[in-house]
């Protein structure tokens, strides 16, 4: 069996990737773990978002039933 063109194409994209340049998969890799904290940092901003409006909705709550109970 003869190689494919996508088995052939696959090699040399990994080859200009490992042989590319010197500090080319540093990099790759390097953009990669930048973008995985990005996403991290992206998620925890969220739930603080997320936890503060529930703490607004909350005492927002507490506020209409005070109002109820002194009758204003």
């Amino acid at each position: 069996m003869a190689p494919g063109m996508w088995q052939i194409l696959l090699v040399v994209l990994l080859a200009a990737v490992l042989f590319g340049g010197r500090g080319k998969i540093a990099a790759v890799m390097g953009d990669f773990a930048k973008g995985i904290t990005s996403f991290r940092k992206g998620l925890k901003d969220d739930e603080d978002e997320t936890a503060s409006d529930a703490e607004d909705t909350s005492a927002i709550r507490d506020e209409s039933r005070d109002d109820e109970k002194t009758g204003s």
